[in-house]
């Protein structure tokens, strides 16, 4: 099974910044993509930025350059910066993986329990 374990979240005034974490347990899986979504009240979860693995690049900018996404394959993490928070980024953040079983071809998704990030103005 894969396991996503978020941390980092919190309250942060507008202008400030904040860094999520995602701990990846993939045994027995290959990941195929890592990266952040996030899900405000009454709004649908919307993608923040994912990193394939099939690419060299380790890092993403997202949000208008805002926020970068990197993964750490050597320590199976993905974190999250946050920088110039809005009170619109007011959200639950979820880490999220594209997996596929060792000797399988069909690739599922996997989520993290979500971390809520405040901002206030």
């Amino acid at each position: 099974q894969v396991q996503l374990l978020e941390s980092g979240g919190g309250l942060v005034q507008a202008g400030g910044s904040l860094t999520l974490s995602c701990m990846v347990s993939k045994s027995g899986f290959t990941v195929e993509s890592l990266g952040w979504y996030r899900q405000a009240p009454g709004k649908e979860r919307e993608l923040v930025a994912e990193i394939p693995s099939s690419i060299t690049t380790t890092w993403r900018n997202a949000m208008e350059g805002r926020f970068t996404v990197s993964r750490d394959n050597a320590k199976n993490t993905v974190s999250l910066q946050m920088n110039s928070l809005r009170p619109e980024d007011t959200a639950a953040y979820y880490c999220h993986a594209q997996a596929r079983r060792w000797g399988r071809t069909d690739v599922r998704d996997y989520w993290g329990q979500g971390t809520q990030v405040t901002v206030s103005s």
